[in-house]
């Protein structure tokens, strides 16, 4: 498979080549980043519905040939009139099921804001296309999507719906190799394409989707649908001494990607792929969660001020200071869970996106809706059930959100879209991927290919250890043990450490991009 790419007329890096070349197949078109990003979105809801799709939460942030740059938050809420009996007897929120199912999912309304903020745009039915017709026609069941579904086939063929009919039609998970057909989701996307993105939430295919809902047993409503809509809150910013970096604000954990790189900014570090380098990173990241566990969740009831906190320097170098450059930190702390999809894409005209969108768990919740091949996020089961204080989960509220899409303005012109899927990995996998090569000058493609760690959970699994793969110096280890770090090692080249991927757009229009090899994708350029 395809790792990189160079050109000048447009680019696309998704975890999953059908989506890329999607996505590619509109910048040939004339089309903009925008409508690129939304044509690669809906296609991997076809090729890796494992991994995300319409039913799920997406971000956006834009980069517009102008420099401004500004974000997208397509994060559903919990239902209005929730009532205190839905979750009457339990401790917590069913990872599975009607109950996981318990915020609308909003990833078509950013791309419908995304959409509307262009002067024109090519017609839906093209942006969908590829989609429509991998839904309908089928696509070849990857190594990966086949072990995923294999792995979680126990807990999803028991929940109501339509999962067993559309990913399980021989009764048994789909192998690799096997073609995987979506017959209600081509007619979903199709419907969307004719009536409008907004028919999502307000139309008849608002009142299929809130009909099943309802009669598989989930909280969420056709007043819940309704309600929704997308909206473009400033983005979050840091500057360091080369670029300024971009993530999105609460409910997302863009704040500790921020926060890292803005407490590594301010460490030693000479070299890559040294003590100093990881170490460093590792207790950035200890700092960064706590501060992102302690306050970070629906903005309307946050605490603190995000930006007041990256705007901070003093406060931020006090936070550095208190990092050991010989010591780990004890890290007892939980980690949090879920899988996702990045992408990016970028134009001629200078518009760079970078998106990242998901169901959360691999499938979600596990309800498939039958009339429409929807499989609905279980994002809401990040709430607490509690009666009041951090992600408390109440009526209107929004999730905590381990998505986060990142971007960078460089000094020099150059502009970087950059990011990952994997829960606690995302805001790691930026900061290595950046690290090596804003820092320490590592080709775009290497420093994304080249081993990396991961504090806290494996793949569906809680875990406190730093976990690296086994490629690094042997040394590295010793040394990272000495320092009082559970060192874990894994498999040398695993996607427990996430599908990362990269754009960079170069002061002179230049485009170069990168894929991980630990996924399905590619980037694709021309």
């Amino acid at each position: 498979m395809q790792e990189s790419a160079h050109g000048s007329h447009g680019m696309v890096t998704a975890p999953h080549h059908l989506a890329s070349e999607a996505g590619l197949s509109i910048l040939r078109d004339g089309g903009t980043a925008i409508e690129a990003a939304i044509a690669t979105a809906a296609c991997l809801a076809a090729v890796y519905p494992h991994m995300t799709g319409i039913g799920g939460d997406g971000f956006w942030l834009i980069h517009e040939p102008d420099g401004r740059v500004w974000a997208i938050d397509a994060c559903g809420r919990s239902p209005l009139a929730l009532g205190d009996d839905v979750y009457a007897g339990l401790s917590a929120i069913p990872w599975r099921g009607p109950l996981a199912a318990n915020t609308v999912a909003g990833t078509v309304s950013g791309w419908d804001l995304a959409r509307s903020s262009l002067s024109s745009s090519l017609p839906l039915n093209r942006l969908l296309a590829d989609a429509i017709a991998h839904a309908e026609q089928g696509v070849t069941v990857t190594a990966g999507g086949a072990e995923l579904a294999a792995s979680k086939s126990d807990e999803l063929t028991g929940v109501p719906g339509a999962y067993r009919t559309i990913f399980e039609p021989e009764g048994r998970p789909l192998r690799e190799g096997d073609t995987l057909r979506q017959p209600q989701l081509a007619e979903t996307l199709r419907m969307l394409a004719k009536d409008g993105l907004d028919s999502f939430y307000r139309g008849a295919l608002a009142e299929r989707i809130a009909d099943d809902l309802t009669r598989l047993g989930s909280p969420v409503t056709a007043q819940d649908l309704a309600a929704h809509r997308a909206t473009s809150p400033a983005p979050l910013s840091v500057r360091l001494r080369d670029a300024t970096l971009y993530n999105t604000a609460p409910p997302t954990q863009g704040l500790a990607s921020l926060l890292i790189l803005a407490l590594f900014d301010r460490l030693p570090a000479e070299q890559g792929e040294s003590f100093a380098h990881l170490h460093g990173l590792v207790e950035a990241t200890k700092q960064a969660f706590l501060v992102r566990d302690a306050h970070v969740g629906d903005p309307a009831f946050m605490e603190i001020d995000p930006q007041a906190l990256l705007n901070d320097a003093a406060g931020l170098d006090q936070m550095a200071q208190a990092i050991d450059p010989a010591q780990a930190m004890p890290w007892p702390r939980p980690s949090a869970l879920g899988d996702t999809c990045w992408f990016a894409a970028a134009d001629a005209r200078g518009q760079v996106v970078s998106c990242i969108q998901s169901t959360y768990f691999e499938f979600g919740s596990g309800l498939v809706l039958p009339q429409s091949g929807i499989t609905w996020q279980n994002r809401g089961c990040s709430f607490r059930l509690a009666d009041e204080g951090w992600n408390a989960l109440k009526p209107g509220r929004k999730p905590f959100h381990t998505l986060n899409p990142a971007l960078a303005h460089f000094h020099d012109g150059r502009v970087m879209a950059y990011g990952t899927m994997g829960g606690e990995g995302q805001p790691q996998t930026q900061a290595a991927l950046f690290s090596r090569y804003a820092r320490f000058g590592v080709p775009l493609q290497q420093a994304i290919s080249a081993p990396r760690w991961l504090l806290g959970r494996t793949w569906g699994e809680e875990s406190t250890s730093l976990k690296l793969e086994d490629r690094f110096d042997p040394a590295l280890y010793a040394q990272l043990r000495a320092a009082g770090h559970e060192v874990e090692l894994v498999a040398p080249m695993t996607a427990m450490m996430g599908h990362a991927g990269a754009i960079v757009r170069h002061a002179d229009g230049q485009l170069e991009g990168a894929s991980d090899p630990r996924s399905d994708g590619k980037a694709a350029g021309f």
